[in-house]
């Protein structure tokens, strides 16, 4: 009976995905077994050395990666030595796999890390190690995730998107040319396994923590660049590629970026100013390019990016205000729920990275693409927009956040989600009686008006920025804080309490069911997060009555605990109502209210996404996958 590799694996943070069933089959068939005082433990025929060796779980990604080197690179066995003896002064360790060059056979030229199966310590090692050799290429993979390394000296090692083969110089890698095609069969992230937040988080700790830039403002800056290039590669198929190292030197590299980034700056203004510059030193800016290269940011809802962003904005402003990112499964939740149509306008009022307005876009796009027989495509983000597209975006779309860091990155997933179209502005939703401050400051209306001037039509009275002719409002407003200011509070029914008077306290949030009510037409819908106590504590039935008086509520989803995670565990639900209207939804005493919950959690207690595994469930096509985890995410109760 064959010995299955799965089973070796069960407990162990080593997996096998790096590998193809062929590699897989020929292992397991070169599997013996050993019974010894009732214990059967799994043997294997040694590659290289040529003898019987025990099979654990690091031994097998071992041998298979030793196949994987010999049958796709080309590198004889005979170059390979295993468990190759490294000296650190008296101290000697052994480097799992080493390559030697063809010309100086005891010289490494390769190394080979599977040791440790977290990157962090598995690229620490293996740097020591080609520090200690001279070995100009190192290789890290746990079987899963894989990362390829150039030393270009002991204190920098750049990404690269491939080893060379055992024909090739590393030279053939550097300067092949790539278009978007390229980039979407050789995407790191797909290929090796990781996110844009593993990539950022190994850029700190190589370069950028001592690298005395703003970290958020210069990666801010690569991002928004490469964005671009890989938007202008998706619109010319044969264009090649401008956001990679082809063997530039580093000072061509920086003055390549740089202007790549003044074309995007012209193309989605508003974001950074004119003379805005990328500050990061030639030798940094190349080990970030190295690693951005070969990702591909462009996908059907920005994810990749907006991952990013998130990371990047709690670090500094973001969390400290209690607002945190919606995960974009329940975005889509939220949209599919209240379904947006092209004649409808739409507003967040505590937009964070623009994910309900850019998903509701997305939501309007697709019924239009669909009404006109198109499929929806891998690079439907990045493909040139229709006018009827574009008029939806420039029109019926508009976001609000009190936040000006979050609002750069929000306007720029909404000017690249609408193709230079944007109604995100830099306000404070709850203190609505200083807006005039703000929208006639020049500064501000440079970067502003056009937007403003779209939101003031929307206003119910043309004086007053108060109330407002919505159809639809979706928001995740700040649940951390109170607001203490008197001034603000006396413009809120909600700032009293349940026996009618002024409170000295009010949380964010409560003031927010309010105030997103005023922006909401008779007849509006509206989709907010709210901290789960406001629907089950005594103390809150008064807001619970606010609403059901002004509101039919029409459904109520209890997400899970750790959806919010890392930031916090705090419990929530999102409430969905429409107002009163004598026409669209005429007062009603009794009515059913849709409850749903999550089964599931979508993250672990670390916060880390939990994935469903693609042979437990298997989408025939993208809608019906999107329609399988909306199910999976909510089940009727």
């Amino acid at each position: 009976m064959i010995f299955k590799l799965a089973e070796l694996f069960k407990e162990s943070n080593y997996k096998l995905t790096q590998f193809n069933e062929g590699q897989i089959a020929r292992l397991e068939q070169g599997i013996t077994q050993k019974e010894k005082k009732g214990v059967v433990t799994p043997y294997f025929t040694c590659l290289v050395r040529k003898k019987e060796i025990k099979l654990t779980p690091e031994e097998a990604i071992r041998q298979l990666y030793v196949m994987l080197l010999n049958e796709q690179y080309g590198y004889p066995i005979e170059r390979m030595e295993l468990e190759y003896t490294v000296s650190f002064g008296r101290e000697k360790k052994r480097a799992d796999i080493v390559i030697f060059d063809k010309n100086y056979t005891r010289a490494a030229s390769i190394i080979v890390e599977l040791k440790k199966p977290k990157l962090k310590e598995g690229k620490e090692q293996l740097k020591s190690y080609c520090n200690a050799t001279g070995a100009s290429i190192g290789i890290w993979s746990n079987g899963d995730s894989i990362s390829y390394y150039h030393r270009k000296d002991p204190n920098y090692f750049e990404d690269i998107p491939n080893i060379p083969k055992a024909t090739e110089k590393l030279s053939d890698i550097l300067t092949e040319r790539w278009t978007i095609d390229d980039l979407v069969k050789k995407d790191k992230l797909v290929n090796e396994r990781k996110s844009l937040k593993d990539l950022i988080l190994e850029m700190e700790d190589e370069v950028l923590a001592n690298a005395g830039v703003d970290v958020f403002e210069e990666l801010f800056k690569l991002i928004f660049t490469k964005l671009y290039d890989e938007m202008e590669g998706g619109r010319n198929k044969t264009r090649h590629l401008e956001f990679r190292n082809y063997g530039d030197t580093e000072i061509e590299l920086k003055s390549k970026i740089q202007d790549i980034f003044n074309r995007s700056k012209t193309k989605w203004e508003g974001v950074f100013s004119e003379d805005s510059r990328i500050m990061l030193t030639p030798s940094h800016l190349s080990v970030c390019v190295s690693s951005l290269q070969d990702v591909k940011l462009f996908n059907s809802n920005l994810e990749v990016v907006d991952e990013a962003f998130e990371y990047l904005i709690n670090k500094s402003s973001k969390g400290e205000k209690g607002q945190y990112f919606t995960p974009r499964y329940a975005i889509d939740m939220c949209v599919k729920m209240l379904n947006p149509q092209a004649h409808e306008t739409m507003i967040d009022t505590a937009a964070g990275s623009c994910g309900f307005p850019v998903h509701t876009i997305f939501h309007v796009w697709e019924q239009q693409r669909n009404a006109k027989g198109l499929p929806k495509s891998h690079q439907f983000t990045a493909e040139e927009k229709t006018p009827q597209q574009k008029d939806y975006v420039q029109n019926k779309v508009f976001g609000i956040d009190f936040d000006e860091k979050a609002v750069r990155v929000a306007r720029a997933l909404n000017l690249i989600a609408g193709d230079g179209q944007s109604n995100v502005m830099y306000l404070n939703t709850l203190d609505w009686e200083r807006w005039d401050e703000k929208t006639k400051d020049e500064e501000w209306l440079d970067t502003y008006q056009e937007g403003w001037k779209k939101l003031k039509k929307q206003r119910k009275d043309s004086k007053s920025n108060c109330d407002f002719t919505f159809d639809i409002l979706m928001a995740n407003p700040p649940f951390a804080g109170d607001i203490k200011e008197s001034r603000i509070l006396a413009k809120y029914e909600l700032g009293k309490n349940s026996i009618g008077k002024y409170q000295t306290a009010v949380g964010r949030d409560i003031l927010f069911i309010e105030r997103n009510l005023d922006f909401l037409k008779l007849g509006g819908r509206m989709a907010v997060v709210l901290p789960q106590g406001r629907f089950n504590n005594s103390s809150d039935k008064y807001i619970r009555d606010f609403i059901a008086e002004r509101c039919r509520i029409l459904a109520v989803v209890g997400l899970h605990g750790n959806v919010f995670k890392p930031h916090t565990g705090t419990k929530t639900s999102i409430l969905f109502v429409q107002k009163w209207d004598d026409k669209l939804c005429p007062k009603r005493d009794d009515y059913p209210i849709f409850f749903a919950t999550m089964q599931e959690p979508s993250k672990d207690n670390s916060g880390e996404k939990i994935y469903v595994k693609k042979k437990d469930f298997p989408p025939p096509d993208m809608k019906e996958q999107e329609e399988l985890i909306l199910i999976s995410i909510v089940q009727k109760t």
